[in-house]
């Protein structure tokens, strides 16, 4: 993981955090008790018992970390959703917190900013012959082209970044993955769209994030100032492991 650039303004930083999915059943019910009526009804839908853990795992962290910034307790952090689910908090504390989150599998992240809306994406390498098949009927004909010329390895790892930056770039308006397909965006970031049509937005800045194991990710925010990302690796503190402590996050 790149080291935290804390020299950066808070207000210009991107705080992205990368959450393992998986967690000791303790754990999971502890953070299970952060989530409310929506998020427990939705955990509960999931017919595979360690997808149901992963959500509340993942959505406990988010309810964790959020409010951490915002100085409430997790509890009390009720949030809006876009027209198409994108995640606000409803807080007199702080309107310009902004944030998006996803996950893959093991593997979940959450990124945060001030005064800038922003877009998150992770996801697990793509097969090969998938990728080939997705890229050939969605990316522009560049991307096409950048995706499959390579080996099965090349292929799987250029398809899934390219995939993360539509979904951050997307996330950033709040709008729908079909809108972000026709963008061109290979190359070696970070990336500025000028204009992110056919969203009808920007400038916009994207860049790959490291993330450990077969996973791939990007953050994208708006506007054409650079990205300052401090990457951070959520670790579950002591305190979700003792009932009776207070809830309190911890990071490395």
């Amino acid at each position: 993981m790149s080291p935290p650039t804390d020299h950066v303004d808070r207000g210009d930083r991107i705080d992205f955090w990368v959450i393992p999915a998986d967690q000791p059943a303790p754990v999971v019910a502890r953070l299970r008790l952060l989530l409310d009526r929506t998020e427990l009804d939705r955990a509960a839908a999931a017919t595979d018992p360690v997808r149901a853990d992963r959500f509340s795992t993942v959505h406990g962290v988010v309810r964790l970390l959020t409010a951490e910034r915002l100085g409430i307790a997790p509890a009390e952090l009720v949030w809006s959703y876009g027209p198409h689910g994108k995640p606000e908090p409803v807080t007199a504390a702080d309107d310009r917190l902004q944030l998006s989150y996803s996950a893959s599998g093991t593997l979940a992240v959450l990124a945060l900013a001030e005064g800038r809306r922003v877009g998150a994406d992770v996801e697990e390498l793509r097969d090969e012959r998938v990728a080939t098949r997705l890229a050939g009927r969605y990316f522009p004909r560049s991307d096409q082209r950048f995706v499959c010329d390579g080996t099965p390895s090349a292929v799987s790892d250029r398809f899934t970044r390219l995939w993360c930056r539509r979904e951050a770039v997307v996330k950033v308006y709040g709008g729908r993955l079909a809108q972000g397909l026709g963008l061109p965006l290979a190359g070696t970031g970070p990336l500025l769209l000028p204009t992110a049509t056919p969203l009808d937005q920007g400038p916009c800045r994207v860049q790959d994030v490291p993330v450990p194991g077969a996973f791939r990710a990007a953050v994208a925010a708006e506007g054409a100032a650079d990205l300052a990302v401090r990457h951070r690796l959520w670790t579950a503190p002591a305190s979700l492991l003792e009932p009776h402590q207070p809830l309190q996050h911890s990071s490395t």
